[in-house]
Order: C-alpha cells, then sequence, then structure tokens
C-alpha cells in the first residue's frame, strides 16, 4: 500500500511572531488523519511568557490577555506537543507540515529554551511539506503558494483559516490531493521521499535567495533565505529566553 493510503501526522502552529530564534508558540495542533480512520486530533494553548504582539493577534486571533488567563505553561505545551510528535514518529507516521522549516524550527527552540528535549533529538521524523511538494511539481505555476493558495488549487476546504487544528487538517488534505493528482510521488518511499524533499527545499530556497539577490529593493532579503529544511539547526548560542 503506497504512503498516501496510511495515516498522516498533521502539525501546525500559530504563534506569536515570524521568527523562530525569539518568537513563542501560542497555539498548535496534532492531527492524524487518513488511513481509512475518522481524523481526530488535539490542540493547545499556551501562555507564552511573553506579550503576543498584534499583528499576530490579528491573524489568529489569540490576545495576550487571552493567552495568560487561559493558556497552559508553555514549558507542559512543548514537551506534550514533542511527545505526540516523536509517538508519531517512532511509528513511523510521516508529520505534515505546511512550510516545515518554520514549524519545526519553532518547537525545536521552544524545547530548547524550556528544557524539553527537542524531537529531532529523540526520533528521526519523516516530514511531508506540501508546500515543498507543490513547487516540485508545478513549479511554474502562477499565483500564491500559500495554504489558502494550494487548497484552493487541490480543491480543499479550509475553514477556520489560521487555527492550528484546521491548518493541519488541510495540511494532510491537501498533501493527500496532490500525491494523488501525481501519482509518481506516491511510488517513491516514504524515507527516500523525505531525503529529496532536502534537495528540492534548498534547490526552492537557492532560487528564491537569488530572485531576492537580483530585485531592486529586495537584495537585503537574500541574506535571511536558509537552506535547511526541515529543521534549521541550532546555532551554539544559547536560545534567548
Amino acid at each position: 500500500m503506497s504512503w498516501h493510503r496510511k495515516p498522516f501526522c498533521g502539525f501546525d502552529l500559530e504563534t506569536s511572531g515570524t521568527d523562530p530564534e525569539h518568537d513563542r508558540i501560542v497555539t498548535a495542533s496534532v492531527v492524524h488523519y487518513g488511513g481509512g480512520q475518522p481524523t481526530t486530533g488535539r490542540s493547545w494553548l499556551a501562555d507564552p511568557g511573553v506579550d503576543i504582539p498584534a499583528g499576530a493577534t490579528a491573524v489568529h486571533g489569540i490576545t495576550t490577555e487571552y493567552a495568560r488567563s487561559a493558556g497552559c505553561p508553555a514549558p507542559d505545551v512543548i514537551a506534550e506537543i514533542t511527545d505526540a510528535l516523536a509517538e508519531a514518529a517512532d511509528l513511523s507516521v510521516p508529520i505534515v507540515a505546511m512550510n516545515a522549516q518554520f514549524d519545526l524550527t519553532m518547537l525545536d527552540r521552544e524545547a530548547r529554551r524550556h528544557g524539553v528535549r527537542p524531537l529531532f533529538e529523540r526520533a528521526a521524523p519523516r516530514v511531508l511539506d506540501p508546500r515543498v511538494l507543490d513547487k516540485k511539481v508545478d513549479r511554474f505555476r502562477k499565483g500564491g503558494r500559500t495554504l489558502t493558495d494550494l487548497c484552493r488549487h487541490y480543491v480543499v476546504q479550509l475553514d477556520n483559516a489560521h487555527t492550528a487544528q484546521a491548518d493541519a487538517v488541510a495540511a494532510c488534505a491537501v498533501t493527500w490531493k496532490l500525491a494523488n493528482r501525481h501519482r509518481w510521488l506516491t511510488r517513491v518511499d516514504l524515507g527516500d521521499l523525505h531525503e529529496q524533499q532536502v534537495h528540492w527545499a534548498r534547490e526552492q530556497a537557492e532560487g528564491l535567495r537569488e530572485y531576492f539577490a537580483r530585485t531592486d529593493g529586495k537584495e537585503h532579503l537574500a541574506v535571511s533565505v536558509r537552506l535547511d529544511w526541515p529543521l534549521i539547526p541550532a546555532t551554539l548560542l544559547e536560545v534567548r529566553s
């Protein structure tokens, strides 16, 4: 049976910002999708321990006050998310994450910040990133590549966008439809597909870096494009608390 007929573990975060080195997890969801079983999952709301900027609240709807009053302690949330993903990885269930580099790096830095053993030190997860896969199979398609864009292209319903559970389920659905449309992907062993995405993501990032470097007014953005996937390795510098 091909990997796309087996279960997926969907993963998504909503955060206080877009810098994995310094921003924090606010909400998270891990869902079990496919394999002929009902979709189930668990979601978390964390008290991130920092103020949530208005710009982030405008995206996901969580205010600083609400996170402080209703959220669980961040170390507990990070440990439970990491446990859930490590369990999936140990069962050889692929982790599906839209723009996996961001979410998995954010989780890694939060784990280090709160004294939790990071996921990639506990397990060797195989990751499926619909963003990387879509760019590979349809490189020259015009238009955006956000999750909303991919849902529209692959005819996946996305209600309550920018809530972690809805986005995690949608990422799984897009990945399934993408694989079903481009069947050659389903004939690639899951482990091999993970490794191929490492190379594809690097090529895609190099292309973006080159585009920024040659575009007036965007040259400064080139240095911020990282080539690592699905995780940006932690540096020897201490993660800021």
